[in-house]
C-alpha cells in the first residue's frame, strides 16, 4: 500500500502525517508513506486543497486532518478492497 499525505507543513498536514503514521502501526500494515511538501509536485498531482491524502493512487480525503480511528477504518476499507 502506498500513501502519500500532501501538505506543506501546515499544522493540519502534520496532524495528518502524524495520524496517517500512527494508523499504519496501529494496525501493523506493511505501507509505504510518502509525505510530499514541494508545490510543484502537488499541483502535478492535481492537489487543491491540503492536506490531501492519497492511498494507492486515490484520494480519499482534502482539506481535514483525519483522526486515527477514522484513518484506521479508510485504511482497512483500501486494503479489503485490494484483495478483492
Amino acid at each position: 500500500m502506498k500513501i502519500r499525505v500532501f501538505g506543506t507543513g501546515c499544522a493540519p498536514c502534520k496532524t495528518m502525517l502524524q495520524n496517517v503514521q500512527t494508523a499504519v502501526a496501529e494496525l501493523g500494515i506493511g505501507a509505504e508513506i510518502e509525505h510530499v511538501t514541494r508545490v510543484q509536485a502537488m499541483l502535478d498531482a492535481g492537489i487543491t486543497g491540503t492536506p490531501t491524502l492519497v492511498v494507492d493512487g486515490e484520494v480519499k480525503s482534502v482539506g481535514k486532518a483525519l483522526e486515527v480511528p477514522a484513518l484506521k477504518a479508510l485504511l482497512t476499507s483500501c486494503q479489503a478492497e485490494r484483495s478483492k
